[in-house]
């Protein structure tokens, strides 16, 4: 396993803990992580997503979606199963799985549907209006400097 020491970058830089934190995650994946169950990411407008996660053999019971520390949490458990039920060959995984995914800043869950073994979760980024481009208007001055005195008026 690679292993950086990203402590230098944090006494010089100020604002970017969340950067360092990112780079601290991604270094720590060693790429040994699951593909299971393959999921999704579509952009569906300017500020609408949807993650579409195939799970084929688990009900809308035993999925389990919630949002901890900006970070959205998708896992299953299949409820025990009859151990009357014999397989000849069992192709439909439904081993229990947790798939993390880090949200950015104000991307919130809107809903998520479960139907034809696909589970679907909407996500829309919400801008605070104090952090939306506005425009300024500039004020127009009429050529002349309120410091400046009329020469005429001199005299």
């Amino acid at each position: 396993m690679r292993s950086f020491d990203l402590a230098p970058f944090y006494r010089s830089t100020v604002g970017f803990d969340q950067i360092a934190d990112l780079m601290d995650r991604v270094l720590a994946n060693d790429g040994a992580q699951s593909t299971y169950p393959p999921y999704n990411i579509e952009k569906t407008a300017d500020d609408t997503y949807r993650i579409s996660i195939a799970v084929a053999g688990f009900s809308a019971d035993d999925l389990n979606v919630e949002v901890k520390e900006k970070a959205l949490v998708v896992s299953a458990r299949k409820a025990d199963e009859d151990e009357t039920r014999s397989f000849l060959h069992r192709g439909i995984a439904t081993r229990a799985f947790e798939r993390r995914f880090h949200l950015a800043d104000h991307v919130v869950v809107t809903g998520a549907s479960h139907a034809d073994g696909m589970l679907h979760i909407d996500l829309e980024r919400e801008i605070p209006e104090a952090l939306k481009p506005r425009r300024i208007e500039i004020a127009k001055s009429d050529g002349t400097s309120k410091d400046v005195v009329d020469a005429k008026a001199v005299n």
